[in-house]
């Protein structure tokens, strides 16, 4: 067991997992899932098929979002009895748009050792085959599931010149991208659905090349959606530059509110809907 010393409290092992492919494990995660005096697991029924395939009969505990502050106490107890305990997600490295963070934190402040099982991650993977730049990326995690604060957020991160990497639900894909679009421009972004399982898909191009490509498509599994970093040259067209527009041709007179929103989304090649959005909210 790692490390040989003798501890009186034991030791808390955060164990990365596959996330799809099960030969997606290290030499040294089974090892140490072997050799745990307890497993926690976001759901044990899941990780159960993993410990079999590697004839790992260690004991499991579930810890899941809706117990995890609760079941943290109980796995924190079990640490300073010396127990050594290995927490694993569903797929993946715990605490990435996982639980784990609660449990991890405990045993900090209990100064109970944290011992990093490094492995698969999604958002690594993604990044790996993006073609987009790593030398500086975000991620995000699931982007808001309601368009208004989806938005918002996007607009936040409109001069972000980093690689942005978000997961997303298959049912909001399209939404997302249309958002994306209108948000922040028709840049490059990379799809990635169902990394390392069968049907694994990469589709890359610009906003409105990727969402042609999955039109006609049911999509299915988990989704990851990278959007390029902003560039100096980079034309972007703020909400403040179409408000002036609008209230420009707004105050001249002679033209309805739709001949005023056609006109503007027609000189800053906008989406529509982007620019009567703002137009109502402009007292005229």
């Amino acid at each position: 067991m790692e490390p040989t010393e003798k501890q009186k409290k034991g030791i808390l092992y955060v164990v990365a997992t596959p996330i799809g492919n099960m030969e997606d494990i290290t030499l040294r995660a089974v090892r140490i899932l072997g050799e745990v005096d307890l497993i926690a697991a976001e759901d044990t029924r899941r990780t159960a098929k993993l410990l079999a395939a590697h004839r790992i009969n260690t004991p499991m505990t579930s810890l899941h979002d809706q117990n995890e502050r609760q079941k943290s106490r109980t796995v924190i107890a079990s640490l300073r009895k010396g127990l050594n305990v290995a927490y694993v997600s569903d797929a993946g490295t715990p605490g990435l748009s996982d639980p784990g963070y609660i449990l991890i934190n405990q045993a900090i402040a209990e100064e109970i050792r944290v011992v990093p099982i490094p492995g698969p991650a999604a958002v690594v993977a993604a990044l790996s085959v993006s073609g987009l730049p790593m030398s500086r990326f975000l991620f995000l995690g699931f982007l808001p599931p309601k368009a208004a604060r989806r938005r918002q957020l996007l607009s936040e991160l409109i001069h972000e010149p980093g690689t942005l990497v978000f997961y997303e639900s298959p049912n909001r894909l399209q939404a997302a991208l249309a958002d994306v679009k209108e948000v922040m421009g028709d840049r490059q972004i990379v799809v990635l659905r169902e990394l390392t399982k069968i049907y694994e898909e990469v589709v890359r191009g610009t906003v409105s090349e990727v969402a042609a490509a999955f039109v006609e498509k049911i999509i299915k599994g988990e989704v990851t959606l990278l959007v390029s970093g902003f560039k100096e040259d980079d034309s972007i067209i703020t909400d403040e530059t179409i408000i002036a527009k609008l209230e420009t041709l707004f105050k001249a007179g002679g033209l309805s509110r739709r001949d005023v929103v056609d006109r503007v989304a027609g000189d800053l090649d906008l989406p529509r809907q982007r620019v009567y959005r703002l137009a109502i909210k402009l007292d005229f």
